[in-house]
């Protein structure tokens, strides 16, 4: 290596993935800041640019592509979020997946907490502008353990985490973004 840096032990290409509110978002930011992986987060490539955001999908044709292109600018990446039957095509590119289960309580905690952070207390309020938004997001969050394939539920990730041909590291529990990298670096 170039003036004695020293590689990094985990894979270049890494995919997190995990119900909303589990944490994929922080611990590739926590990875890609220790390792050098470029961060990528699925959402970015889902959704179109809206105000509010996350209101309107992008084609999905067209979310591949401009993912595919990321990807392929960058020789080490982690990607957070899911992409679970829209970006099956790129499940040959993942070198290791990470599956994060955090129980429902707690992540619904950390969504309310995120969405009022995002948006303002009392535009999330009963009464505002984004409570009806709010109260939905988190009623569908809040099925992801009992939802079944039709949706993005454990049951989804689960079905999709047997078909992989890469590793997978599954890390239950609430813990934090620099427990759960330790962790996984322990395991390579």
């Amino acid at each position: 290596m170039l003036g004695g840096a020293k590689r990094s032990p985990l894979p270049d290409h890494v995919h997190i993935v995990g119900a909303s509110g589990s944490g994929t978002t922080s611990l590739a930011a926590t990875m890609s800041a220790k390792h050098g992986h470029r961060h990528l987060d699925t959402d970015d490539f889902f959704w179109l640019p809206t105000s509010p955001p996350y209101r309107e999908k992008r084609p999905r044709d067209a979310r591949l592509a401009l993912l595919r292109h990321a990807l392929s600018e960058s020789p080490r990446w982690v990607l957070s979020g899911s992409l679970c039957g829209w970006g099956d095509p790129l499940i040959p590119q993942f070198e290791l997946v990470v599956f994060l289960a955090v129980p429902t309580p707690i992540r619904l905690r950390r969504l309310q907490q995120r969405e009022v952070e995002r948006y303002g207390r009392q535009t999330v309020a009963a009464g505002g502008a984004q409570h009806d938004a709010y109260v939905a997001f988190l009623e569908w969050a809040g099925q992801y353990d009992t939802g079944g394939l039709e949706m993005r539920s454990r049951a989804l990730h689960e079905a999709w985490l047997t078909a992989l041909p890469c590793a997978v590291v599954r890390l239950e529990g609430a813990r934090s973004p620099e427990e759960q990298l330790a962790a996984i670096e322990a395991r390579f």
